[in-house]
């Protein structure tokens, strides 16, 4: 193998590698903020849940107007 198409070689590895500890970067951030929008979703999943539970009984077409 000739010289100059190692150095080739090995400039093309260093630019692979390189780009694949960004990618990782890219991913690990992605990872992160995917795990928050999630505990975020179950936090107002329960919160939802709570304000229905503490609503009142029975259906509100049968309540009395607060005017009367």
């Amino acid at each position: 193998m000739s010289e100059e198409r190692f150095i080739d070689l090995e400039t093309r590895l260093a630019h692979q590698d390189q780009l694949l500890h960004e990618l990782n970067d890219v991913i690990t951030a992605q990872q992160a903020k995917l795990m928050q929008l999630e505990e975020l979703c179950r936090a107002l999943i329960d919160r939802v849940k709570a304000a229905g539970e503490g609503g009142p009984e029975g259906d509100p077409a049968d309540e009395i107007p607060p005017h009367y």
